[in-house]
């Protein structure tokens, strides 16, 4: 997805927030605040994060601040920490009294969003800029310059250059900044993401503008390389030299994540009831799998079924499978009446790049303010140096893959940012949070397989749990690992035995959840949106309202989910499940 300040893009969501931001004139929100002036202190809140965040603002679209990134010093952090502290003051200042209902809501999504930033940075909160070297990542990436046609390959050669020469210092301040000993997971992630770009630079990151620019900018462009890549050769050989003194001390504690339920997605369940939840949930989808599995592969295990939904591949491979999934998910939708669709956009579907490989898919969208650019779904090949039968095994089947489709385009995030591109507010199309994203995505799968997509068979059920159950057993370890309840190996273990994962998948997914904390988003979100969904419908019809309630959901752009319960139900914000 495009870049958005959500903690899946710890890479570029936390590396972002650490900048000491600029008090140029129109965008001192204490200005605007003290006039009394909403709509001002908003777009100065959108502009100050920009200045904060260069790398978030180019995903946006805002290409003035191209080949810029976050100041990561010791004193920009401190800066941004008390820029976010004041915004949130300021902001609760503009009392009920001084507001319409509309701008009531625009403040607590603004303070939600402001809350979410500081708890990752904030030494009293998660402190990942002190701990985690997973969340300088998006200070090193340049992919937007690449695989984005914003503009000429000659303007964005000049860009890429210019983002290559700030690699060393942002480097050196990493380094500055990391406490030690660092949890062993972090020294793993860090030591493969920093070798990634050892390669990537000289290799795919060169290659992208051969015969592009003057000689001149071609030289430039060498030595820029050769930094960044010295750079990051020093940065890989530090991690792993922090190996021997490295200890499992990833977790938040208790107390930390129930804060960052609270501060990110304004979610105050006790993380007790949230497990119950979790469990349940996974029972249900357990109960469907078996019930599936005993028509589709009477008589065999349960990961035998699995191998037998795996095994029908799609036609051509992956990538021409999706294409074709496309066409007909989109007129499934309209078929069926499930959502609007709001205009003309298609996503296309490509190979991943080889440098951008680690997750089998994923959708890039242009940010709201670029214009007439393609989404484009990216599906990656099975690695050619593996064994044919590995090759073979990553290709998912046409079960497995239809879901992915769901979740990344038709009705997932590709539709979900049609919306949130076109929403009344331009606070609602910048800033789109990850149970809000990652939610209506996982809940489109499930709502789709309940409306009948792929004939309603056994099969597609099968690929549906598979999804469903990855999320499942990601929210359980998510709560387990950084609560104190379970072992890095004790997730590993849950993947495998109880979600049905190979060893290889199980072992990144317990990995992940070390360094992203919140990737129980993907179920929370969506039993959230199901529970809102249910209740709202209720006294309209029930399913025959699922589109209204869609659309609607849909509008708002992609606050925190208990402030659109708020909006669509009344009452407070709170979650519900």
């Amino acid at each position: 997805m495009r870049p958005i300040l959500i903690a899946s893009a710890l890479a570029l969501a936390l590396a972002a927030s650490g900048c000491k931001v600029s008090t140029a004139p129109g965008n001192d929100t204490s200005a605007t605040a003290e006039q009394g002036d909403w709509p001002g202190f908003v777009n100065n809140f959108i502009e100050a994060s920009f200045k904060a965040s260069p790398g978030f603002a180019v995903g946006q679209g805002r290409h003035e601040y191209d080949g810029q990134v976050a100041d990561l010093s010791e004193a920009g952090i401190t800066a941004e920490v008390d820029r976010l502290k004041k915004t949130i003051a300021d902001a609760q200042g503009f009392t009920d009294d001084k507001l319409t209902p509309e701008q009531r809501y625009q403040r607590d999504y603004l303070i939600a969003v402001a809350r979410g930033q500081l708890f990752w940075i904030d030494p009293t909160g998660a402190d990942q800029l002190h701990h985690n070297p997973a969340s300088y990542l998006g200070a090193f990436d340049p992919s937007v310059y690449v695989t984005v046609p914003y503009a000429p390959k000659e303007q964005r050669l000049k860009a890429y250059i210019k983002f290559l020469q700030t690699i060393p210092t942002t480097a050196e301040r990493m380094r500055a900044n990391i406490k030690t000993p660092m949890a062993t997971s972090f020294v793993d992630y860090g030591k493969s993401a920093f070798g990634g770009f050892v390669t990537y630079y000289p290799g795919d990151g060169m290659a992208a503008w051969k015969g592009v620019g003057t000689s001149e900018d071609q030289q430039a462009l060498k030595v820029a390389t050769d930094e960044a890549v010295a750079a990051m050769k020093e940065t890989a050989a530090w991690v792993e030299s922090q190996r021997a003194a490295s200890k499992p001390n990833f977790a938040l504690g208790k107390e930390k994540f129930q804060r960052m339920l609270a501060d990110t997605e304004m979610v105050t369940t006790p993380v007790e009831e949230l497990e119950r939840i979790g469990r349940a949930d996974l029972a249900a989808n357990q109960k469907l799998l078996g019930e599936a599995c005993s028509r589709y592969a009477p008589g065999q295990t349960i990961d035998a079924c699995m191998l037998k939904m795996t095994a029908n591949k799609p036609k051509g491979g992956a990538v021409a499978g999706a294409r074709e999934q496309l066409a007909g998910l989109k007129q499934f939708i309209q078929q069926h009446d499930i959502v609007t669709i709001p205009g003309p956009e298609e996503a296309k579907v490509e190979e991943a790049p080889p440098y951008n490989r680690q997750n089998f898919a994923y959708i890039n969208i242009p940010g709201p303010y670029e214009k007439g650019l393609p989404s484009v779904y990216y599906i990656a090949p099975p690695d050619p140096s593996w064994p044919k039968a590995e090759q073979d095994a990553f290709v998912p089947g046409q079960a497995d893959l239809l879901f992915t489709s769901v979740h990344e385009v038709w009705p997932g995030h590709f539709l979900n940012f049609l919306h949130a591109n076109r929403s009344k507010d331009m606070f609602g199309r910048v800033f789109v949070g990850y149970a809000f994203a990652e939610g209506w995505a996982h809940y489109s799968e499930e709502m789709m397989r309940v409306k009948g997509v792929g004939g309603g068979t056994d099969e597609t059920l099968i690929g549906q749990l598979s999804n469903a159950l990855l999320r499942d057993c990601r929210f359980l370890s998510a709560i387990g690992m950084h609560t104190g309840s379970m072992t890095q190996a004790q997730s590993f273990e849950l993947f495998q035995k109880q979600c049905y994962q190979d060893v290889g998948n199980a072992r990144q997914q317990a990995a992940r959840g070390t360094y992203d904390p919140a990737y129980l988003n993907y179920t929370m979100g969506k039993l959230m949106i199901r529970k809102l969904r249910d209740d709202w419908s209720a006294s309209k019809g029930g399913e025959k309202a699922w589109k209204a309630f869609h659309d609607q959901f849909l509008s708002y752009g992609g606050p925190p989910i208990p402030l659109v319960r708020q909006q669509m139900m009344g009452g407070k914000a709170e979650a519900v499940f």
